[in-house]
């Protein structure tokens, strides 16, 4: 072994059917679509068949489809048990939706990974909603079998059927995010199947890895950052400061993309139409992005830090009505498609994924009793 791979840069250890990017022209595909057209034509439902059986299914499918996402639903008292004791204890919603995932398959019989997979991408939502409400001191809400997937997640939050747009803005993002490569946490799940363990394990797993403010933890600050803007008026002299104390700008820069991250585009379309025009914030998001991009050309000029994903996404899971505290939760909502997509395609040509290091210790050492140390 000659070299070193830095965060496995540039290399390729799957082939992978779900999604790909070009960094350079800032393109994403998710499952031969571009974002674009899925994110906004899609119920989360079609992106998921589209992920599981390679295609988009027809009305009939589609009904049967989504009957068997809802009967994945519940989640047994045990796991509402743990989900209480952690709102109790202030648990992050993070590690409420770790632990509710690890006990997913509770109460089921043993299925085949398929079948596993469907029960995690339902339980997901349900999973998060309960912990929610012991958070804010109610009683969790039964799934509503007759609710779409996002519109189910929307209702177990509040107890309120959501209206349309809410519905059509959150499905829009989960369709945006579902998939992204071999991100991080796809990667570990994919690691994980490809041991022979089970997907709910992948699934675990990859909850862990999402929860690191490197990868899913961003949109939250970002709203907490343009709140401060808007009272401020003044977006200059805080992307000033900030870059001049040589502190990270959250929503901006992505390990891909040199250019606009295309999921940015489609997101501040969605999130645009929940502010109107008595309400300046929107604006104010907008012409922030301006100044950012900007200055950070001019103080950072050899690197290409443009907005990305976690920029309006903040603004859109904000006007959908999503707390801030599930803002990465809700994040795996949507990614666990795509990790479970991964995990079945992994198993269908299975090989150990085992990377090797380099070396950097010592050599040569002779053992010394302890007594003479």
């Amino acid at each position: 072994m000659t070299g070193v791979n830095r965060g496995l840069d540039g290399v390729a250890v799957a082939e992978t059917r779900l999604s790909t990017m070009d960094g350079e022209a800032g393109e994403l595909i998710i499952g031969g679509f571009p974002v674009e057209e899925l994110a906004d034509n899609a119920t989360f439902e079609e992106t998921l068949y589209l992920f599981f059986r390679g295609r988009l299914p027809d009305a009939e499918e589609l009904s049967a489809f989504r009957s068997d996402l809802a009967e994945c639903r519940a989640i047994g008292d045990e796991v509402l048990a743990v989900l209480r004791r952690a709102a109790e204890e202030e648990k992050p919603a993070m590690d409420a939706l770790r632990m509710g995932a690890a006990a997913a398959n509770l109460g089921t019989e043993d299925g085949d990974p398929e079948a596993d997979a469907l029960r995690v991408v339902a339980a997901f939502p349900t999973i998060v909603a309960a912990y929610w409400r012991y958070r804010v001191g109610e009683e969790p809400i039964e799934p509503d079998p007759d609710l779409g997937h996002a519109a189910n997640y929307l209702y177990m939050l509040t107890g309120e059927r959501p209206d349309e747009r809410a519905v059509r803005g959150l499905e829009t993002y989960l369709n945006a995010v579902v998939d992204h490569g071999l991100n991080a946490s796809t990667f570990t799940a994919r690691v994980v199947v490809s041991t022979e363990s089970d997907v709910v394990s992948a699934a675990t797993a990859a909850v862990g890895t999402l929860k690191g403010p490197l990868h899913g933890g961003a949109p939250g600050p970002v709203l907490d950052m343009l709140k401060e803007i808007h009272e401020s008026g003044d977006p200059e002299a805080y992307v000033r400061e900030k870059l001049e104390a040589d502190e990270r700008l959250m929503g901006f820069g992505h390990r891909i993309y040199r250019v606009r991250d295309p999921r940015a585009a489609v997101l501040e379309a969605a999130a645009e139409q929940f502010y109107d025009d008595d309400d300046d914030f929107f604006e104010t998001i907008t012409d922030f992005e301006d100044v950012a991009v900007d200055l950070l050309a001019e103080y950072k000029p050899d690197r290409d830090l443009e907005t990305n994903v976690e920029f309006y996404t903040a603004a859109l899971l904000h006007g959908v009505g999503v707390p801030q505290e599930l803002f990465p939760a809700t994040f795996g909502i949507a990614r666990v498609g795509g990790w479970m997509a991964h995990a079945l395609e992994q198993l269908e040509d299975n090989r150990l994924i085992r990377p090797e290091s380099r070396y950097t210790g010592e050599r040569g050492r002779s053992w010394t009793p302890i007594g003479e140390r």
